[in-house]
């Protein structure tokens, strides 16, 4: 009867409530539900800059992760990250910090919580981040990435537009809908489906793209933070958090295969938990196929290679990354549409300044597509 009782509970921990039983977030459960958490997560980043402390996180770490669970599916990543930070051995170290600023065992367990790809931090020097283009001089610099946030977010905003213009009466409502419409032919769908695809992948992208900008004026401004501590790509932000959910242990039994296959299993199971907190009714094979499949093109690339001697380039090699992310990611944006992610507001949301020329253009398009029976 206690361990069906203990079950039970553990259960209801982990299950996603429906709307009507979610908590507003106000004094009380900020305070009951999510700073506990924070504050754990915080003083497990104090921890592993310090010798002698290995034991204290494995006592520490399923405290931590019930907390986090227990506020939200979201905080996923601190679990994650205060698993590994719970078994190293040897403390992390910080090399890099803003010009002319003294080492703070505080400021760097803070930015070691914030700083989720490791960058100036030594377990992270295997990363490897394209040329910065960007101007060197603070006032350039800030002035190039606000100007870089301003165009994304109206990008953000057109293709935003056009995807919920396919279907305004599904699209914008949080019960969502499929992509593919089964009233059209089979080629005809699928061109459809893939146009929605594009404008949905552009629209995250760019979404992306301009919180990342937002956040690197905020670092680089108020924390006064190196511009260097902000590379200029964003997409490598939980790299991590993929790689030891999954990548590490089926690495460790599988080889650089398995190592490939886990961490995109990871990014699934990750992307999953994201849709889950819209919608409860979200399946998981979505998520879990599309990304495995990226998974499985890579590896299919490491296989010609080793076949022919030659690297996968080139216009060619273009082309099939392209088609074969446009082919999985139709599965994918599928399962965001009928998660009800496209219902999401933008920045501008009804005050889109692209709103009356994108949907009049996507109406029409839309229109033509269904006169053509292929």
């Amino acid at each position: 009867m206690g361990l069906s009782c203990q079950s039970l509970m553990f259960t209801d921990i982990l299950r996603v409530p429906p709307v009507s039983e979610r908590l507003p977030l106000n004094a009380y459960t900020l305070s009951a539900y999510v700073l506990p958490p924070c504050l754990s997560y915080y003083v497990v980043a104090l921890l592993v800059m310090l010798p002698g402390t290995r034991m204290l996180r494995i006592l520490l770490w399923p405290l931590i992760a019930l907390s986090a669970v227990r506020a939200a599916l979201i905080m996923f990543c601190f679990v994650i990250r205060t698993l590994e930070w719970t078994f190293l051995r040897d403390p992390l170290k910080r090399y890099v910090r803003p010009t002319g600023s003294s080492p703070s065992i505080l400021v760097d367990a803070l930015d070691l919580s914030t700083n989720i790809r490791g960058v100036g931090w030594n377990w992270s020097k295997s990363l490897r981040f394209p040329v910065n283009t960007r101007p060197t001089s603070c006032i350039w610099f800030t002035t190039y990435v606000l100007l870089s946030a301003l165009f994304h977010s109206f990008v953000c905003d057109t293709f935003h537009v056009a995807a919920r213009a396919f279907s305004p009466e599904t699209f914008t409502i949080p019960s969502g809908d499929t992509i593919f419409d089964p009233t059209l032919p089979p080629l005809t769908r699928y061109v459809r489906s893939s146009a929605i695809t594009i404008s949905m992948a552009l629209t995250i992208y760019a979404a992306l793209q301009m919180m990342y900008d937002i956040a690197t004026l905020f670092g680089v401004t108020v924390f006064q933070q190196d511009p260097a501590q902000w590379p200029p790509v964003w997409h490598q932000l939980f790299r991590r958090t993929f790689v030891i959910l999954g990548g590490w242990p089926l690495g460790y039994v599988f080889g650089r295969a398995g190592y490939v296959l886990g961490s995109f299993l990871g990014s699934g199971i990750f992307h999953n938990i994201v849709l889950l907190m819209l919608n409860r009714s979200v399946e998981w094979w979505c998520m879990l196929l599309s990304f495995e499949m990226m998974a499985t093109g890579i590896i299919l690339e490491s296989v010609f290679t080793w076949m022919t001697g030659r690297q996968v380039g080139g216009r060619t090699g273009r082309l099939w990354t392209m088609a074969w992310l446009l082919v999985w990611g139709n599965i994918m944006v599928d399962g965001f549409g009928r998660a009800g992610m496209f219902a999401s507001a933008n920045v501008f949301d009804t005050a889109s300044p692209a709103k009356g020329i994108v949907e009049p253009f996507v109406a029409a398009f839309d229109g033509w597509l269904r006169t053509i029976r292929v």
